[in-house]
């Protein structure tokens, strides 16, 4: 709706994990590299936690992006699903059809793809999304595929992605030998608050091909900061309806009033906002 009046080929602040919408800050630069270190170096287990909103989908949309032809992907999205339901589908987004549905049909399916990758040079990468819902059992399950390797190398790298609950999960004494195998938790950070002006102006730059920054005055960014705690999910979501009031008033920049009233028609302020009393804007 306020697309055309603002310059707009598009809506800047959708929460669709659109990689070219990715805003690369320190964190996600960090967290990209870490992915690409452990996948290439074949590390088996890697893991990637960070709270809600801070942009772990579209991380890892972007990686996905950026991975060479010879990798094959599957992602499991839904992981509160037990261990052969989980192993099920990723066969099936690895388009590998299994024989039968039993555990024995859906291991020896798996072990025959990585096999054959492995006579391609290839490699394949599960990819397991809210991954702080799966139970201990699942988890060790996951860590016994870490076993599909050869002599010197993993078959399959295991990519956990969850909530920071995972963290304190794969601390448990019962994980530990799953938890060795992991190089480091990477937490994806919140966005500091000079960075929000940042986010807020490349957004805008992408979605208008790099006709409109600015839009956002000092004080509308310093309450977008101060709404959104730095969450970037939650910074869409206040920007794309401060836009909508600003259309509406036919406003030519967007305030802290445009904000303010943006938090209220969303039922959510500050205060509310998931560990707000942690952000800082300086």
């Amino acid at each position: 709706m306020y697309e055309s009046y603002y310059g707009l080929q598009e809506s800047p602040f959708s929460i669709t994990p659109d990689p070219r919408f990715l805003f690369l800050t320190r964190s996600h630069r960090d967290a990209l590299a870490y992915l690409h270190y452990g996948i290439e170096q074949r590390k088996g287990f890697l893991a990637l936690t960070g709270e809600v909103g801070t942009g772990k989908t579209l991380l890892i949309r972007t990686l996905l992006g950026q991975l060479p032809e010879e990798i094959e992907t599957a992602i499991v999205m839904n992981a509160r699903l037990n261990f052969k339901q989980l192993l099920y589908l990723a066969l099936l987004d690895f388009n590998v059809q299994p024989a039968g549905r039993s555990k024995v049909d859906l291991l020896l399916a798996l072990q025959q793809f990585l096999l054959r990758m492995r006579d391609k040079q290839g490699n394949a990468v599960l990819i397991i999304d809210e991954a702080q819902n799966l139970s201990e059992e699942s988890l060790e399950e996951f860590r016994l595929l870490s076993n599909f390797e050869t002599a010197n190398t993993k078959l399959i790298q295991i990519v956990l992605v969850g909530q920071p609950e995972l963290r304190t999960l794969l601390g448990r004494h019962s994980l530990r030998q799953l938890r060795q195998r992991i190089p480091g938790v990477y937490d994806l950070s919140r966005l500091p608050g000079e960075a929000v002006r940042e986010y807020i102006d490349f957004r805008l730059a992408v979605a208008s091909q790099g006709r409109v920054t600015g839009l956002f005055d000092f004080g509308a960014v310093e309450e977008v900061g101060r709404q959104s705690a730095g969450l970037p999910r939650l910074i869409n979501q206040i920007c794309d309806r401060s836009l909508l009031v600003g259309y509406v008033k036919g406003a030519e920049k967007i305030t802290a009033d445009h904000v303010r009233e943006a938090a209220r028609e969303l039922d959510w302020v500050a205060e509310n906002a998931p560990t707000a009393s942690f952000y800082r804007s300086t």
